[in-house]
């Protein structure tokens, strides 16, 4: 009985995608505490916080504990998942272990708001500062999250025209949402 109690309590506790995510101005209304989350991240690290939206838009629509689709074995067996991605940000296990030890941010959670906005904030600064891409650049930033430094060191994005189309969705949709965000009463 206590261990339902427990579940049920900690499922409570799981923040609710927005209604509107098409909106930034919306998304910021419904979740109050997600502008001042963002904008804290994007002032500690240097990132738009457009950027940080777009990009956690693309990875998750702003789903606490997303992950990607299991595979199938023998087309009708759920199998494993194909990455570790998780949370907010569909960050890897590993990515999220460098993170917390160079940001000092061990307590820090996948499925947290907060935490998973200082994340992309703080992987798009390394790829500042690392790969010179301009901290407002957000396809590129967006091709470095998804492929990786190295990979996008070595442009494996050239290879799957389907990432080139949504960093391009991903770049236009912060442009949108720095639009909407211009107009909000925040």
């Amino acid at each position: 009985m206590l261990t339902i109690l427990f579940y049920l309590c900690l499922a409570s506790c799981a923040t609710a995608p927005p209604n509107n995510t098409e909106n930034i101005c919306a998304v910021f209304s419904e979740q109050d505490e997600w502008y001042g989350n963002a904008r804290q991240a994007s002032e500690k690290w240097g990132i738009p916080t457009t950027v940080i939206m777009a990009i956690m838009h693309q990875e998750s629509h702003f789903v606490a504990d997303a992950k990607p689709p299991r595979t199938y074995l023998l087309g009708f067996i759920p199998w494993f998942r194909p990455t570790s991605a998780y949370g907010y940000a569909q960050a890897l296990d590993g990515t999220w272990d460098d993170y917390q030890g160079s940001a000092g941010n061990w307590w820090s959670d996948r499925d947290d708001f907060a935490d998973a906005a200082d994340f992309i904030a703080w992987y798009c600064a390394i790829s500042h500062r690392k790969l010179g891409i301009a901290a407002s650049d957000t396809k590129n930033l967006y091709l470095a999250y998804h492929e990786g430094h190295r990979g996008f060191q070595q442009k494996t994005y050239l290879r799957v025209a389907w990432l080139r189309r949504t960093s391009d969705k991903v770049a236009t949709r912060a442009k949108q949402f720095q639009k909407q965000l211009n107009g909000c009463n925040l």
